[in-house]
């Protein structure tokens, strides 16, 4: 191995291969460039859907949500998670990264293709949003857009394939990989998965954009569609909570409760995650009933029960480490003690809560076909969905990039008390707003109609006064996490260009950078008392976890008395 190809980080011990290095750097400031242009359109969504304001007319709206949908959703997450997949594997594994500049190509196309479908949006005739059914026809370079990001994302795929082939061979750890690293695989499996289904549907779907296909079925669309459209929000999960895990163990050096317990989690989501892309498809003609319940009962409970395990074991481990240093008083001094001036902490712990709470709740009776009528294609869904991928993905990335920018860029933070504070607002800002957004789908709030006030419509329809009300707090709850987001990224982009540089010798390392970890180490008297209480390691995270399904039966005991109510026997 030539050391020279090799940095090692004074502060964390991490061990950087200069390719891999170069490449996560500029993967992560594209996905910020992104993630900010993204947020732009997010302003001007939300100041729309906002029926005080109304701000845009109904062509200028539609483009916008379709820049939104493809940059958040798509772009942003998956660039960013090509380079956690690199350093998942090249610097955790500490090994050589694999075809360096077979990952340049990859980064490249992926960077054509998000160009050229942003420009065909912007050139004003592929405003299909996210979805693109057909027979609604875009713009051909919004299909060739997505198909090269996909052929780019795709091959840092395998890159992130080799590398552990090659740290197996070079024998760079021993056992299994990493937990982290194993997560990061398990997004990976999901990322081929999902990638090949886009190319089965897009590049027909692009074909027949150019008139060399006469026809593309819609249903058939729909269903292989959503195999990329959901499935794609599955590599997020999996990502972030490979994240969770390694943060945790960043902070707190915690360790997982169990990790054959955590990987056989892993291997669920393999199995069996994608299967909620079907709750997209609940009122969709052609399809039996029997696959539906099947795949939005049966198959994903097992999904909801890894992300259930998950739930418990990275809070469950931190609980355990914490009692390790002698915050044992009570179910929660450990929790009351934790470092919650610590963005990266911050940040994480809300991505967690907010993830299981909001996004796991709700996904679970979204998946259930008879509950799903009363919400389908509501703006509940999108609430749905802004509770996973931005408080759950978004978030956890987020906390990640905090501790990477000393790490990977050896910056100091810019203004790392405004830092302190981003996780907070941005979180808080997103958890109001998914909760307004799905209280205004319960009551029938379309999801992707321009003007909910139906404005000199032929047939109008009046929600109810507190609908009103509910998408007001929607803009408001926007506005506060797009300043949230806005802070993130101020911070981020002054860190990594105008930051100080962190030397090895700085007293601004890794931890005064971040801010602090735990508070020291206390010793425990007579050495059990880490044990917890009632016979539990966790006892706190056991009665969070009462508490979690204690909310989840009362919710989904009212959402089956809700659709009684609307849809009754004649």
């Amino acid at each position: 191995m030539n050391t020279e190809q090799f940095r090692i980080c004074p502060e964390s011990g991490l061990q950087f291969h200069k390719p891999a290095e170069r490449l996560m750097r500029t993967l992560a400031v594209t996905a910020i460039v992104i993630l900010l242009f993204g947020g732009i359109t997010a302003l001007l969504v939300t100041l729309t859907r906002w029926p005080a304001v109304h701000l845009l007319p109904p062509d200028r709206f539609y483009q916008m949500l379709t820049l939104h949908g493809v940059n958040m959703l798509i772009f942003w997450i998956i660039s960013f998670e090509i380079a956690i997949l690199y350093f998942c594997s090249s610097t955790l594994l500490r090994c050589r990264l694999a075809t360096p500049r077979i990952a340049w190509l990859g980064f490249a196309l992926m960077v054509i293709g998000v160009v050229v479908n942003n420009a065909a949006v912007l050139k004003g005739d592929a405003s299909v949003m996210m979805t693109s059914y057909v027979p609604m026809p875009a713009n051909p370079n919004f299909y060739l857009g997505l198909i090269l990001f996909a052929v780019g994302a795709l091959l840092g795929c395998f890159v992130f394939l080799g590398t552990l082939v090659i740290a197996k061979e070079e024998k760079t750890y021993k056992g299994s990989i990493p937990l982290v690293t194993f997560g990061a695989l398990t997004a990976c499996i999901i990322a081929v998965f999902t990638i090949a289904s886009g190319a089965i549907i897009l590049i027909p779907t692009y074909m027949w954009s150019m008139g060399w296909i006469d026809h593309i079925d819609p249903v058939m669309y729909r269903l292989i569609w959503w195999a990329l459209g959901h499935s794609s929000q599955q590599i997020n999960v999996a990502a972030h909570v490979a994240v969770w895990y390694a943060i945790a163990a960043i902070v707190f050096g915690a360790k997982p409760l169990s990790e054959k317990v955590s990987r056989t989690a892993f291997l669920l989501y393999i199995a069996f995650l994608q299967l909620a892309s079907a709750h997209h498809l609940l009122v969709d003609p052609g399809i039996s009933s029997t696959w539906k319940i099947f795949n939005t009962s049966y198959a994903m409970y097992l999904a909801v029960l890894a992300s259930m395990v998950h739930g418990l074991t990275v809070p469950g481990s931190i609980e355990v480490a914490q009692r390790a240093k002698g915050f044992t008083q009570g179910l929660f001094q450990w929790l009351r003690k934790a470092p919650w001036g610590n963005p990266v902490f911050s940040g994480m712990f809300i991505s967690l809560l907010g993830f299981g709470f909001l996004g796991g709740i709700s996904g679970v009776v979204m998946g259930t076909e008879q509950i799903n009528i009363i919400i389908h294609n509501t703006i509940y869904v999108p609430g749905h969905f802004h509770a996973t991928v931005v408080i759950g993905t978004t978030l956890a990335f987020m906390s990640l990039t905090y501790f990477l920018i000393p790490v990977l860029f050896r910056r100091q933070l810019v203004m790392p008390w405004l830092a302190s504070w981003q996780p907070y607002l941005f979180g808080i800002g997103m958890g109001v707003f998914t909760t307004v957004m799905m209280g205004a789908g319960t009551l029938g709030v379309a999801r992707r109609h321009w003007d909910m006030a139906f404005t000199d419509s032929a047939l109008g329809f009046d929600y109810p006064a507190s609908a009103y009300t509910l998408m007001g707090l929607v803009g408001i709850s926007g506005i506060l996490s797009i300043v949230g987001g806005a802070i993130f990224i101020l911070v981020t982009v002054l860190s990594v260009f105008f930051g100080k540089p962190v030397a090895s010798a700085s007293p601004y390392g890794v931890s005064a950078t971040v801010l602090p970890k735990a508070e020291p180490t206390i010793e425990p008297e007579g050495g059990h008392a880490a044990l917890g209480k009632w016979g539990f390691a966790a006892p706190g995270t056991f009665v969070f976890a009462i508490f979690f399904l204690a909310i989840f039966v009362v919710y989904y005991a009212v959402n089956w008395k809700y659709l009684a109510s609307v849809w009754p026997m004649q």
